[in-house]
């Protein structure tokens, strides 16, 4: 019997995924992407059947021969009753929070994401946040707005602290693109285990001693029970009033309006941030014009032009290993939501 792969690409709709016509062209696999990608792995095309869908149109009539899921997100009810031969999801985005809580994963099928993909877009991006931060963008941007010219001056970033909280792959990356500056990497993460590119790693139960050291401090955790709200108002009342901050993680570990609130009293040098809920922002979000704050439209970590590639990539290697039978790479851990 050939191993069936149900393929299920989303139509863009705002507050969903793809949330831009852009996003839709960027993130869906065609036949073609994955015969590109799969001519690189000889002899992995033998026996396998293919089933291409977008949304739910053909879900439940395919699913029931499935083995193999290869998604962004799914219908979860009764899932064991639909895809009885379901084995292994693959999420192609490495957060999954939109999958949460996973009791509805059926025993025995293994749920894979995407981390890794990302990385190193994700660096390039940290880093070029930094510098716009350390050179005062946010703050030359708003003055723009205003008709403002002011000459702000910065010396060069050796020597600044920049504080990492999460320190997975995208985090990692970043951490390893800046400490060609001569700064001072904290890397924060669960484990407290040492990362490259961290001059030191700290557990996240020290975040309160973090802080108050960082000039920078850049956010790339996914959104998980442990991690939502961690930077709450408290917490950002601990950074330097010359202190800027970077989200590429998710903005539920942020409290948007305490930052709003900063920056426009002055307590902050300045924000650039990547990720909302939801998704476009609302048109009267105060983010729009909150001063010395950049927004960038979830674009910090996603290849336009290699996303897909790169993920049909680790798929396949994926694919080789579940074809012998051996453990995934990036299984998602249910309990921990990542």
């Amino acid at each position: 019997m050939p191993t069936k792969i149900h393929i299920k690409n989303n139509r863009w709709a705002p507050g969903s995924f793809p949330n831009t016509p852009e996003g839709e062209e960027v993130f869906t696999i065609t036949r073609e992407r994955f015969d590109n990608a799969i001519s690189e792995f000889p002899g992995l095309s033998d026996n396998l059947e293919l089933f291409i869908d977008w949304d739910t149109d053909h879900f439940e009539s395919s699913m029931a021969q499935t083995d193999i899921l290869l998604t962004w997100d799914l219908p979860t009810e009764n899932l064991s009753t639909i895809a009885p031969n379901l084995k292994w999801i693959h999420c192609i985005g490495a957060g999954v929070e939109h999958m949460l809580p996973m009791n509805w994963i059926p025993d025995g099928v293994c749920l894979t994401n995407n981390k890794g993909v990302h990385a190193a877009k994700a660096g390039e991006f940290g880093l070029m946040a930094l510098l716009m931060l350390h050179s005062h963008i946010p703050a030359v941007v708003t003055n723009q707005k205003h008709h403002i010219y002011d000459s702000l001056y910065a010396s060069p970033m050796k020597g600044r602290t920049v504080a990492i909280l999460g320190t997975g792959s995208l985090g990692g990356a970043i951490a390893r693109q800046i400490q060609t500056l001569g700064v001072h990497v904290i890397g924060i993460n669960r484990s407290g285990r040492a990362v490259q590119g961290c001059d030191e790693v700290v557990l996240t139960d020290d975040l309160d001693k973090v802080l108050p050291r960082a000039d920078y401090l850049v956010a790339a955790t996914p959104d998980t029970p442990q991690t939502s709200g961690l930077l709450d108002r408290r917490r950002l009342d601990l950074l330097k009033t010359e202190a800027g901050i970077i989200n590429i993680g998710r903005q539920a570990v942020m409290d948007y309006d305490a930052l709003c609130d900063k920056l426009e009293e002055g307590s902050l040098r300045g924000a650039i941030l990547d990720v909302f809920n939801p998704e476009p922002i609302a048109k009267d979000s105060r983010l729009w014009d909150t001063r010395n704050l950049i927004i960038t439209p979830h674009i910090s970590a996603d290849d336009g032009d290699a996303y897909i590639p790169l993920t049909l990539n680790l798929f396949f290697e994926n694919l080789k290993l579940f074809q012998q039978g051996k453990p995934l790479l990036n299984p998602v851990q249910p309990e921990l939501g990542y």
